[in-house]
C-alpha cells in the first residue's frame, strides 16, 4: 500500500458516504469512504497510479446534486479481508477544495432544515440478511443509533428477514422507511427483491441499500435495478451508519 502524502490533507477528515461517478467510466458508481476538505477517499477496485490525475463526480440520492472535482492519486489500498480496495485522492484546486469544503457544511445543514418530521411511529428499517453475524453487527449500529448514543435519540426500529421472498411480505404488509439487502441469498435474491420493490407502486419510493460482496458487475446491475446505495462488504460501522442517516435526513 502506498499512502503517499495522505495525512497531509486539508482539514479533518468525515466519515460520508457520497455516490462517485468518474468521467471516463460514467455506467460505474463506487462510493466515498471520507471527505476532507483536501481530499478524497474513494472505496474502488479500478487500478490506479499513485501521481495520476483523477476527474470525478459525486452525488448523494435526494440530497446532493453532482458535484464534480479533480484530483491526484495520493495513494491507493489494495483490497483486504479487512476493508474492501480504495484510492486517496488529494485535491490542489482551490475552487475544488471549496466545493468540498460546501459539501462538508451542507449534509447537516441539509438534513436539519429539509427533513419532515419523524413518522408517528418512527423510522423502520428492514435488514434482508441470511447471514447471522452480519445481521448482529446491522442491528448494533441501528440500535445505537435509535438509542441515542451516537446522537440525538431517533425513534427507529430494526426488523429482520432471512431472503427477498420473506422481506417482500412484510413489505406489503407494514410501513418500511428503508430497506437494507444482500444481493445472494436463498429462495429470492437481492437483485429480484429489488426489482420486485422499483415495480410496485405502493414500495418504489423506499430507499434501497444493497450491502455486498459481489464484484463490479453486481454493483452495476444493483444499480441499473434502482438501489440508492451500494456499499461493499467488509462493510464499516460508520459506512452503515452514515449511509442510514442521510437517506433517512437524520441530523
Amino acid at each position: 500500500m502506498n499512502r503517499g502524502s495522505d495525512d497531509q490533507r486539508e482539514g479533518p477528515r468525515v466519515p460520508l458516504v457520497l455516490r462517485v461517478r468518474f468521467p471516463d467510466q460514467a455506467r460505474m458508481t463506487e462510493v466515498t469512504e471520507n471527505l476532507s476538505r483536501g481530499g478524497i477517499f474513494v472505496q474502488t477496485d479500478r487500478p490506479f497510479t499513485v501521481g495520476e490525475s483523477v476527474g470525478l463526480a459525486l452525488s448523494f440520492p435526494g440530497l446532493l446534486d453532482p458535484v464534480e472535482v479533480v484530483g491526484t492519486v495520493a495513494w491507493v489500498r489494495p483490497v483486504s479481508p479487512e476493508a474492501p480496495g480504495g484510492v486517496g485522492i488529494r485535491v490542489l484546486q482551490a475552487e475544488d477544495r471549496q466545493r468540498l469544503g460546501d459539501i462538508l457544511s451542507a449534509p447537516g445543514q441539509t438534513r436539519a432544515s429539509d427533513r419532515t418530521a419523524a413518522p408517528a411511529d418512527g423510522y423502520r428499517v428492514l435488514i434482508v440478511e441470511d447471514n447471522p453475524h452480519i445481521i448482529e453487527m446491522y442491528s448494533y449500529v441501528l440500535k445505537k443509533l435509535a438509542s441515542g448514543e451516537l446522537a440525538g435519540r431517533v425513534p427507529l426500529e430494526v426488523h429482520f428477514s432471512p431472503d427477498g421472498h420473506h422481506a417482500l411480505q412484510a413489505l406489503r404488509s407494514s410501513r418500511f422507511s428503508l430497506v437494507m439487502t444482500d444481493l445472494y441469498m436463498p429462495v429470492m435474491d437481492g437483485f429480484a427483491l429489488i426489482e420486485r420493490i422499483r415495480a410496485e407502486e405502493a414500495l418504489k419510493s423506499i430507499p434501497v441499500v444493497a450491502i455486498s460482496a459481489g464484484g463490479p458487475e453486481a454493483r452495476e446491475r444493483a444499480m441499473q435495478l434502482g438501489v440508492d446505495i451500494y456499499l461493499r462488504k467488509p462493510v464499516r460501522f460508520q459506512e452503515v451508519l452514515e449511509t442510514v442517516k442521510q437517506l433517512l435526513h437524520i441530523p
